[in-house]
């Protein structure tokens, strides 16, 4: 997909969850809702979910797609890092990640997107993962972090 069309395509995507949302303000059910809308509307994504930081560990939340880790080993794999780098971390290969956790032999890349709440700490992370290499791109990014500010908006 061209990076332009896929940049509109998140702006549309992007839309159309702010306008979902709006019902609540409750951030378990927008990340259920972005999750499911994101893993529907892009064919390269693979597994499409939110692990939420609770009392320090990494617990998976809302996903699409085979089953997930149910908590991820503390400061190991790429939802880690984002979180302790506090930005987007994209992966072409995840096989040359050091201490990626392989939750499916299938995924081959993957984009992890820190969620920020209102203190504009982290307190959770959106994991995508695809059966591609170097499925994700600036374009992701870019769009995935507009559409994860929505959920504390």
């Amino acid at each position: 997909m061209k990076e332009a069309s896929k940049l509109k395509r998140y702006e549309r995507i992007y839309d159309q969850i702010k306008d979902l949302i709006k019902a609540t303000d409750n951030p378990a059910s927008r990340m259920a809702t972005i999750n499911a809308l994101l893993h529907h509307k892009f064919d390269y994504y693979y597994w499409t979910g939110f692990y939420e930081l609770k009392d320090g560990e990494l617990l998976v939340g809302a996903y699409q797609g085979p089953v997930a880790c149910l908590k991820l080993k503390k400061d190991t794999g790429v939802c880690w890092a984002g979180i302790n780098r506090k930005e987007t971390v994209i992966v072409e290969n995840v096989h040359d990640f050091p201490g990626h956790i392989a939750c499916s032999s299938a995924s081959n890349s993957e984009i992890v997107v820190p969620v920020f709440n209102q203190e504009n700490e982290v307190v959770a992370v959106l994991d995508v993962d695809s059966k591609d290499l170097s499925s994700f791109d600036e374009s992701d990014k870019e769009g995935l972090e507009k559409i994860v500010s929505l959920i504390y908006s």
